[in-house]
């Protein structure tokens, strides 16, 4: 779903904690300004990989070019990385600065990211070097790493089930079939790349426990690459470690009230400016056609290696794809969905859908993952057809549907999600309709109720319905005229 003019959106989130992270300390033991500083962050870490991040600032003269060299001690491996060209020979690793990064002036920073694997301990590295000058070289010569904060537990005690796919169905441990059905919990796609902060309003104890009272038992949390991979066009206490620590925190409240977290990437990097482009800025700023090569491999790495555990976390791999409306034929607009690479009036390079999937499996998460179709995820017309290969078997399908869209009827429903309800989970991933009524949302939720398939209403935020499809009027669950029909059904098919 596109969301309404930021002037109708309330920005009362702010950062969490930094949570996981060892920073090497840059304070300098004689008050001298060191010729260059480094600071090295690990921002997320799993059982077999992490994801780092170094922070170079230049205190000598201009340079055209960079080249930071540093060395792991523990045999640690740089996987792929962003923002710089990563190499690695031996425990040197290098990272060259990019074409459109290479000017670093004096007093100036450069951030740059990667991915790694490691094994017994993870130990962050002691010594760097900029164009062959020793940074750091006033900081202590053993950094401390910054201890980490104990998370504040959520106090619900309950447990979300760890799903998989068996045949149609999602089912939990036990075999027993478990329909998504629930709302999309906006903000965290735009707040943070925005400047202002994470979420778009509370996501606190008690604003769960209201999404719960709802009888819902899932939550689509849409999510933004750039944020979570901490670029350096992201606000840093909005990047990086503080997102991905809020992400975790909110994922363990939802699950703590048993109900399911949907991870889906919602605004990537790409620059698009064609037929339907929402924005003509190359950041993830807005929804592109189709998620880019550059980035959004890395991120599902990271967000798989984050959550490769917990079983209960679903993923969704692309929010909207339209590259339909870029190039000239459907053919070529499913070709592309599937296996990305140059698409036709897409001018960055594109992961294609399998692309995404082999970066999870290759984490070694084998999580549930839901993939939308073209159109806004409105057409599963060659879904089946071009259905990515997955080793864990864990495939659903992912629809969008509201009032205004092309598939938006009973005999269109019947026509293409039918086939391909029956051959995999279909969850409809957002529903809705922009009349501030429920009656078409109604007819959806009785359709899929009959099929016994899954669906989440947009928005579970206090956008006043007349400008998006909001569910509330304030995050203790007030619905609007709206939000009734979905709280009154799902708590008449969950009494």
């Amino acid at each position: 779903m596109r969301h309404p003019p930021r002037s109708v959106l309330l920005a009362v989130a702010g950062a969490a904690a930094l949570v996981g992270s060892a920073l090497v300390p840059v304070v300098s033991a004689s008050g001298a300004t060191p010729a260059c500083t480094v600071e090295y962050a690990v921002t997320s870490q799993w059982d077999t990989g992490f994801q780092g991040s170094v922070t170079i600032t230049n205190n000598m003269a201009a340079l055209s070019s960079w080249s930071l060299g540093f060395d792991f001690a523990n045999g640690q491996k740089v996987t792929q990385g962003w923002s710089a060209k990563w190499s690695q020979s031996g425990t040197t690793v290098t990272a060259a600065n990019e074409s459109w990064n290479g000017s670093l002036p004096t007093g100036g920073a450069v951030s740059a990211g990667f991915l790694g694997s490691w094994s017994g301990s993870n130990a962050v590295p002691t010594a760097f070097r900029l164009n062959g000058t020793t940074c750091n070289v006033d900081t202590q010569p053993t950094p401390t790493p910054t201890p980490t904060p104990t998370p504040t537990e959520p106090p619900a005690g309950g447990t979300a089930p760890a799903l998989h796919v068996s045949g149609t169905r999602l089912v939990d441990a036990g075999g027993t079939a478990h329909r998504l059905l629930g709302v999309n919990r906006s903000g965290g796609e735009f707040m943070c790349v925005q400047g202002y902060g994470i979420w778009d309003g509370p996501v606190d104890d008690a604003a769960i426990k209201a999404i719960a009272d709802w009888k819902a038992n899932a939550v689509r949390i849409p999510l933004n690459e750039e944020c979570w991979l901490g670029l350096s066009n992201v606000k840093p206490e909005y990047a990086g470690a503080n997102y991905i620590s809020a992400v975790k925190e909110l994922v363990a409240r939802v699950e703590s009230y048993g109900l399911t977290p949907i991870l889906e990437l919602h605004w990537s990097y790409g620059q698009y400016t064609g037929n339907s482009a929402g924005c003509s800025d190359v950041h993830a700023t807005c929804q592109k056609p189709m998620p880019d090569a550059q980035y959004a491999p890395s991120f599902w790495s990271s967000v798989a290696g984050t959550f490769k555990d917990d079983q209960a976390a679903v993923f969704d791999l692309f929010n909207e794809p339209y590259p339909d409306r870029a190039t000239s034929t459907v053919t070529q607009a499913w070709q592309c969905w599937r296996d990305g690479g140059t698409c036709p009036g897409i001018g960055y390079e594109v992961a294609g859908m399998q692309d995404l999937v082999d970066s999870i499996r290759g984490a070694g998460a084998k999580n549930v993952i839901m993939i939308g179709g073209l159109a806004y995820s409105n057409d599963l017309s060659q879904w089946l057809t071009h259905k990515p290969t997955d080793p864990a078997g864990n495939l659903a399908a992912a629809y969008h549907v509201y009032n205004f869209n092309t598939c938006a009827s009973e005999s269109c429903w019947n026509s293409t999600l039918a086939p391909v309800a029956a051959q995999v989970p279909l969850v409809a991933g957002e529903i809705g309709e922009n009349t501030c009524s429920h009656a078409f949302v109604d007819q959806v939720m009785k359709w899929f109720d009959d099929r016994g398939l899954s669906y989440l209403g947009w928005t579970w935020n206090t956008w006043d319905c007349s400008s998006g499809p909001s569910l509330i009027s304030d995050y203790s669950g007030t619905p609007t005229a709206y939000g009734v029909g979905l709280r009154d059904h799902l708590k008449a098919i969950n009494p």
